[in-house]
């Protein structure tokens, strides 16, 4: 049976803020692909929720509630919790991650 994939509300703004960069700085057609490609990566997830990686900067401290997969340079981080996957965040990987990820999963 196929797991769900939701969406937080920190993970929804994170598409919508990437959309509109790139849509203001490239182009809408770019926008709508990387878009698309994103939707994508994380729809897959319903089948199979635990191909995704743990995140380097967790694993470091021990931590190994979340994955991670990527559609480059995009990191989209996910925790997988009874038939539910949670996607938390995207966020482009060249970003300060350590900070980020400590901001957004642990403090929360």
């Amino acid at each position: 049976m196929p797991f769900a994939v939701l969406l937080t509300n920190d993970a929804t703004r994170d598409l919508d803020e990437i959309y509109d960069y790139i849509a203001v700085h490239d182009a809408p057609p770019k926008a709508d692909y990387v878009l698309e490609q994103i939707e994508k990566a994380f729809s897959r997830l319903s089948e199979f929720p635990e191909r995704g990686a743990y995140p380097k900067e967790l694993l470091a401290l021990g931590i190994r509630e979340y994955r991670e997969i990527f559609f480059k340079p995009y990191r989209i981080i996910y925790r997988v919790m009874d038939k539910n996957v949670y996607v938390l965040l995207i966020v482009d990987g060249r970003r300060d991650m350590q900070s980020l990820l400590q901001r957004r999963l642990l403090d929360a």
